[in-house]
């Protein structure tokens, strides 16, 4: 089986539809993709709808913007109740802080000579309940001023650049206790990706699974190394934890991130499955089922 984990869609900040989603991973020869936008639920049904029609497996999700130490982590969680009302306001107040900032980033970029608008911004932002840094990136790829999202986060929108403005973010230990309490499972995305490699130690992972419940991270992740993966892997043996590989795909958004390009073993799917359950019935949430032909 082929297993992706960790997908987006337009309904955060991928490219694609849900359902156009769920047919490009069919092509891609996955048997199971799981949708996990940020802080957002708007595309589950979409998606599962068009994986039923394609015949593969559907895992709802999604990635919780948090913060450790002023340092951007981000939590993956699987098959939680998206209308358990604590983790829905909390959802609801990271959405608005990361469109609210907008005006300011785009002041900034102005203040150094970039030209963009918070209209060419808007314009990006399609299907999403919330505007975010990759849809600044596309507005600056539209205008010409970068090539590509990468570009745009390497030298105007990545922490201490100058157009970082900072948005409203959980604690990854509180998110981690929500994703719990609404049946969900929590696990760290690409915990030594981009900077969150500073503050994801083995002992903050450690800490993590101990006092909050924390199921797995991430492992097989493009932004990680095969020393990192290795390692990586090594810690989730340690601790008795899920260990998941996966694209991070966001169609057009994100170069050399392929839909499949980095897979969940199946057992491991196996194992996340039965936390699912063992999570759900410890709560009174409604959670969502996955799709598993």
């Amino acid at each position: 089986m082929r297993i992706d984990l960790h997908t987006h869609s337009n309904r955060s900040d991928g490219t694609d539809t849900p359902a156009v989603l769920v047919r490009h991973a069919q092509q891609a020869g996955l048997d199971v993709i799981a949708l996990t936008d940020h802080d957002t639920a708007d595309g589950w049904v979409e998606g599962r709808l068009a994986a039923e029609e394609a015949g593969i497996g559907f895992l709802p999700g999604l990635e919780i913007s948090c913060k450790l130490d002023g340092i951007s982590v981000h939590l993956l969680g699987y098959l939680p109740d998206p209308s358990y009302a604590p983790l829905a306001d909390d959802l609801r107040i990271v959405r608005e802080g990361r469109t609210d900032r907008i005006p300011a980033i785009v002041a900034r970029l102005n203040s150094i000579g970039v030209p963009l608008t918070v209209d060419e911004v808007l314009a990006q932002a399609t299907g999403t309940p919330s505007v975010g840094r990759p849809h600044v990136a596309d507005a600056l790829v539209a205008n010409g001023t970068v090539a590509n999202r990468t570009e745009a986060f390497d030298k105007y929108l990545a922490d201490g650049r100058a157009g970082h403005v900072s948005h409203y973010a959980l604690d990854p230990g509180h998110a981690i206790d929500l994703v719990r309490e609404a049946g969900g499972v929590p696990v760290i995305a690409h915990p030594w990706g981009r900077s969150s490699h500073k503050v994801m130690t083995e002992d903050t992972i450690g800490r993590m699974v101990h006092d909050h419940g924390l199921a797995g991270i991430e492992v097989d992740h493009q932004d990680h190394s095969p020393q990192s993966r290795d390692a990586l892997r090594a810690i989730a043996r340690n601790l008795g934890i899920i260990y998941t590989g996966s694209s991070d795909h966001h169609g057009l958004g994100k170069i050399d991130h392929d839909l499949g390009v980095n897979s969940t073993e199946p057992e491991q799917l196996d194992r996340l499955l039965e936390v699912a359950k063992t999570n759900a019935a410890a709560s009174d949430a409604a959670v969502p089922e996955a799709y598993l032909p």
